[in-house]
């Protein structure tokens, strides 16, 4: 059992079940033994690979599309050049190496990566310490001014909440205890739908809902509508909310979401 996991049994037995959305918190971001907070996730020793770690064309191309983007508006200065989740920075190296010909568009830009995980910070420091870079520590973060950003499954690996539809109705997916492990399970019925998109669903249907990412969107949008700049958002799965898409991922191969949580190193 990991140590979190322990964590996790004391905090169920204390004040009950959690939601999916509090346990994948936890999980990935415990200041202690989070995932993401306590190593670098990534490559052929890590657990997954994301695209700008295959190739680095696809950092160039989405950095390419950008600087057009600036370009197209008038090539505003200063402004933000900013990345969600940046893992090692390796998008963000492969970006500014397509982009260096594009004139002014360096000078221009202010570096600003928004990371929660101090292990990856450490790494995307030294990979892009040419390009002077600056952190936040959500997009609450930053400046405004023009904003040119770019999101690689950033929004997809947010913690969700999951509805599931039952004869008598709709119940939330918890995550409780039963014989000192940690299992899954379904709370009462709710009163209605968790959204009128889905009043009409029959029995056996599973949405998620991400409670981050409307203000997160809005934040965005906000900056982007009044003082310009664009949004470059790649993630991956149906966009209607439909399926049970929770997954963990050890050594590239599916594993129990479960079983260990933001297992030792």
């Amino acid at each position: 059992m990991t140590a979190l996991a322990e964590i996790l049994l004391r905090r169920i037995a204390a004040t009950g079940p959690m939601t999916v959305a509090d346990y994948m918190a936890e999980c990935l971001l415990h200041p202690d033994h989070g995932y993401y907070a306590t190593r670098d996730p990534l490559g052929v020793d890590g657990d997954f690979t994301t695209a700008p770690e295959i190739s680095q064309m696809f950092g160039e191309v989405l950095g390419l599309v950008l600087a057009q983007c600036w370009l197209d508006q008038g090539s505003p200065a200063p402004f933000t050049l900013a990345e969600l989740g940046p893992g090692r920075g390796t998008l963000m190296a492969d970006l500014m190496r397509a982009t260096k010909a594009v004139p002014g568009f360096h000078q221009a830009a202010c570096l600003i990566l928004v990371e929660a995980s101090p292990a990856l910070r450490a790494v995307q420091a030294k990979r892009l310490a040419h390009h002077q870079p600056h952190w936040g520590d959500s997009v609450a973060d930053l400046p405004d001014q023009p904003l040119f950003l770019i999101a690689n499954e950033f929004f997809d690996a947010l913690p969700i909440r999951q509805f599931h539809r039952q004869p008598d109705g709709w119940h939330e997916r918890r995550v409780g205890h039963r014989d000192q492990g940690l299992v899954f399970g379904l709370s009462a019925p709710l009163p209605a739908a968790p959204d009128p998109r889905f009043a009409d669903d029959p029995p056996g249907n599973v949405v998620e809902l991400c409670p981050a990412i409307p203000a997160i969107a809005a934040t965005i949008a906000r900056l982007i509508a009044a003082r310009g700049g664009a949004a470059l958002v790649v993630d991956y799965g149906g966009w209607r909310s439909k399926g049970d898409t929770l997954q963990a991922l050890r050594r590239h191969r599916p594993d129990d979401p479960l079983a260990s949580p933001a297992r030792p190193i």
